[in-house]
């Protein structure tokens, strides 16, 4: 059973699933659902979707070792029989435990990579409250402030009132002469 890849998504296409293009010079595109044929045909770049593969490993989201090598290159297809041997045998063997010990190590870069940004966030709060208890003492002269001017604290915050007295606005109708001056006429409420 030959597991095929989306040409836009590069999700698996299974056999007898999907669509395939193929073109006027005999190219092949294999779609593994209408939206990604759709998307090809009105010519996007799956590189700008965020819910491409492609987008995902070249914006860090996806486990890529390199970006010159595309994902394509990962999935190559190999049909070529090898005789057994088992000297082959062992070495593949060997050599598969060693990529699997390359990617473990990867992955643990990536997630230290990605969680960098998280511990940053904490230490930035850190230094912020840390910030804050050092001012402690102008706030709390702000607040005594505010209490000798007889302000209550919950007009103190924002909460869209005015302070103070309100001033109710009127319109006032006013006529330019030609001379220039201005005539003024009655208020308008």
């Amino acid at each position: 059973m030959r597991v095929e890849t989306c040409h836009f998504c590069s999700r698996p296409v299974y056999p007898s699933k999907g669509i395939t293009f193929v073109r006027n010079d005999a190219k092949m595109f294999r779609f593994c659902r209408s939206k990604c044929h759709k998307n090809f045909k009105m010519k996007r770049q799956p590189r700008k979707l965020k819910w491409t593969k492609t987008h995902r490993a070249m914006h860090g989201k996806e486990m890529i070792v390199d970006s010159s090598l595309l994902l394509s290159q990962f999935a190559k297809r190999r049909n070529v029989p090898v005789k057994y041997d088992r000297n082959l045998v062992a070495a593949t063997l060997k050599a598969m435990e060693r990529v699997e010990e390359i990617r473990q190590r990867r992955e643990r870069v990536f997630t230290k990579r990605r969680l960098a940004g998280k511990l940053a966030r904490e230490k930035q709060r850190l230094e912020d409250r840390k910030t804050v208890a050092e001012g402690e003492h102008l706030i709390r002269k702000e607040l005594r402030d505010m209490e000798e001017r007889n302000i209550p604290l919950e007009a103190a915050k924002v909460t869209g009132k005015v302070l103070g007295e309100e001033k109710v606005r009127q319109k006032k109708k006013a006529r330019i002469l030609v001379d220039g001056g201005v005539e003024e006429q009655m208020d308008v409420d």
